[in-house]
């Protein structure tokens, strides 16, 4: 299968999905988002026991696409609502992958790149990485990344995080439980490799049935307050603010807020 933004690859039992933008620091675009949904329904369906994700260059994804998000401000109701459903489909298909996971993050990680990396069964991190759920910080709402960094850190700790929109390291990252190994960048990839190899140790149905196990257990929780977190996700670009955050990013000068 043929990719634009991404490159897949296999070695044996492992499959790794590489974002491929380096130019433009592996940002999420439509066309990228596309792309890994198409590969994580290939890797599903393939031999392979595990999936490493990373990114080409210094970072492994600063976001959301610059075009992209000037799009955005031209969007229908209608197109907004799909928007936020098409962002619920992948991350949930990485959430609820069927293989074990490993984000090997070799840079900077920003909001849906932090999404992205942090919703991983494991997730390693170069010590310069560096996070964030940004949202806030132009004009969005964090709805649909805060339903999961709840399971995973806390409400005290996720309400931190999501109100400021603060960049935290590496460091802070796996205090809290979101990283689970600081790696020397020249020894990323074959950590998460030697990883992988820890894992295939163990009996591929049993890996299958645990994920199982785990998602199960995650779903109906997950379906009630992911309904609510797509409304709110498209309901946030019909505002003032969401208008005003994404033009003076854009523009590179101070917001001017009106709570609208």
């Amino acid at each position: 299968m043929a990719y634009n933004t991404i490159q897949l690859a296999y070695d044996g039992s492992v499959a790794t999905i590489t974002l491929n933008r380096p130019e433009k620091r592996n940002a999420i675009s439509f066309d990228l988002i596309d792309d890994l949904l198409r590969a994580l329904d290939e890797v599903a369906k393939s031999e392979a026991i595990v999936l490493i994700l990373t990114g080409a260059g210094k970072a492994f994804s600063s976001g959301m696409d610059l075009d992209n998000l000037k799009s955005l401000l031209g969007r229908t109701p209608e197109q907004n609502l799909q928007d936020s459903q098409t962002m619920v489909r992948l991350f949930r298909a990485l959430y609820e992958f069927p293989k074990v996971t490993i984000a090997a993050v070799n840079g900077a990680a920003i909001a849906g790149g932090t999404g992205l990396a942090l919703l991983c069964d494991f997730s390693l991190a170069v010590p310069e990485a560096k996070f964030g759920y940004t949202e806030v910080r132009i004009g969005f709402v964090p709805a649909i990344v805060s339903t999961f960094l709840l399971r995973q850190v806390g409400e005290k700790q996720a309400r931190d995080l999501l109100l400021t929109g603060r960049l935290f390291d590496a460091e802070e990252a796996a205090r809290m439980g979101l990283i689970s190994e600081i790696v020397p960048a020249d020894n990323l990839m074959k950590r998460a490799r030697e990883l992988a190899a820890l894992l295939m140790d163990n009996s591929p149905a049993s890996l299958r049935a645990t994920k199982q196990l785990l998602t199960d257990h995650a779903r109906a929780e997950l379906n009630a307050q992911i309904e609510a977190a797509v409304r709110e996700n498209a309901a946030i670009r019909t505002t003032a603010d969401f208008r005003e955050g994404i033009s003076s990013f854009l523009e590179k000068r101070k917001p001017v807020w009106t709570g609208k």
